[in-house]
């Protein structure tokens, strides 16, 4: 099983949308190495860390699971989508999207500072200088310490 980091903005589609719905395609990457990684490398039960990104508080708000395996995205071929690719065909499709089922919210959210403040995420490629990719790979290690900071440090 892999890991992923993936990002939404709030005002878009929040954790909490996600957990209303259940399970949502994820539509609308278009960035080829984001969708690569969905493509080619995503598998159904691999973990996901909810994201919030370009909000007043961006950090990880959620787990949740890849609960397909990668197929068209249908917004490509909608001529009144913000995501439509005139590229596009449905024999030559361009882009795809994986469907995502909620697991649980956090119980806070492990902010973008904390994140960065933690020295074993140094290599995390979220912190990365000029890393603006939706989707991220995310190593065991750094999922396990990124979940482990959900908790709130307890003072002596």
């Amino acid at each position: 099983m892999r890991h992923w980091l993936m990002k939404s903005e709030p005002d878009v589609f929040s954790i909490d949308d996600l957990a209303r719905v259940g399970v949502e395609p994820w539509s609308g990457v278009r960035n080829y190495q984001a969708r690569n990684f969905m493509r080619d490398d995503m598998r159904e039960g691999d973990g996901v860390l909810f994201y919030h990104s370009s909000c007043a508080q961006p950090g990880v708000t959620g787990v949740a699971r890849v609960a397909s395996a990668a197929y068209s995205d249908p917004t490509q071929f909608d001529r009144h989508s913000e995501y439509f690719d005139a590229k596009a065909t449905p024999d030559n499709p361009r882009w795809v999207l994986v469907d995502v089922h909620f697991e649980r919210k956090l119980t806070r959210v492990v902010e973008l500072a904390e994140l960065r403040a933690q020295a074993r995420l140094a290599d995390f490629a979220l912190l990365q200088r000029g890393n603006r990719l939706s989707i991220l790979p995310v190593t065991k290690a750094q999922w396990d310490v990124i979940l482990g900071m959900e908790s709130p440090r307890r003072g002596h």
